[in-house]
């Protein structure tokens, strides 16, 4: 059998992995769920020392979440609840992961998001991080007809690093933009 230079040997979701800086024995709450694989990818580097928990906007994507963990054979908890009421404890986790590929905060009315960035804080512990993840602008003709109906992705915008600047999170930036998606990440202050 030949191989085929052309085929993607690496692990698709390296990337993802690497930015959100997961590591065994993390406490992991995911938002949303726009894509199973990547959920995965993150929620199986926490180990079994670790725990990872998914918390679904809806059903559709709670159910994308359980069959992409079986898939993997990674163990994730699966709680369905909105972003502005996370049902999950007070300061039990180091990082908050929230998929923002579908535009899950991106489509909130702004007093929702806030309540959504808070609601982030609340559940991380001091010193914990959270990292949106977003699309990234189309480019080409793509940009010139998504432009027309819809400015740039929230957090592509800049409106996600500003949410959580709003919010008390320090150290707020673009991570990167590579392979259509954009990184933001905020930590929560140790004192505070």
């Amino acid at each position: 059998m030949a191989l085929n230079p052309f085929v993607r040997r690496d692990n698709p979701y390296l990337l993802v992995v690497s930015m959100t800086g997961v590591k065994m024995g993390d406490r992991l709450v995911q938002v949303g769920c726009a894509h199973g694989g990547r959920l995965a990818a993150v929620a199986g580097k926490v180990g079994l020392s670790g725990r990872a928990v998914l918390v679904a906007p809806d059903e559709a994507s709670a159910a994308r979440a359980r069959k992409a963990a079986s898939d993997a054979g990674v163990l994730v908890e699966i709680e369905t609840g909105p972003p502005t009421r996370l049902p999950v404890e007070d300061a039990a986790f180091d990082l908050a992961v929230v998929d923002e590929t579908g535009g899950l905060l991106g489509t909130m009315r702004p007093e929702d998001r806030v309540v959504a960035v808070r609601e982030l804080a609340r559940v991380l512990r001091p010193g914990g991080r959270v990292v949106v993840i977003g699309a990234a602008p189309r480019g080409g003709l793509g940009a010139l007809l998504t432009r027309a109906h819809s400015g740039p992705p929230f957090a592509a915008s800049g409106q996600a690093t500003l949410a959580l600047e709003a919010d008390g999170f320090k150290s707020a930036r673009m991570l990167a933009a590579r392979e259509g998606l954009v990184f933001v990440e905020g930590i929560k202050p140790r004192n505070g």
